[in-house]
């Protein structure tokens, strides 16, 4: 069974908070001048999980899945 536009757009909110978490925490990690390997780390979460957010909207909004390599 096909998810309708806003069960899919609300099946989508764990991973949008898991992003902005990861968002919120590599900002921490800045602003407390943690290592830069720690910070950078952070970050590259922080991103992967934006573009999952994205790459899943496109695909609800029947746009093409961005290529992430």
């Amino acid at each position: 069974m096909k998810q309708s536009l806003s069960e899919a757009i609300v099946s989508l909110e764990p991973l949008t908070k898991e992003a902005t978490e990861a968002l919120r925490r590599y900002h921490d990690a800045q602003n407390a001048g943690a290592a830069p390997d720690e910070v950078e780390r952070l970050r590259l979460l922080a991103e992967s999980l934006f573009q999952a957010v994205s790459a899943y909207q496109a695909g609800l909004l029947g746009g093409p899945i961005p290529s992430f390599h």
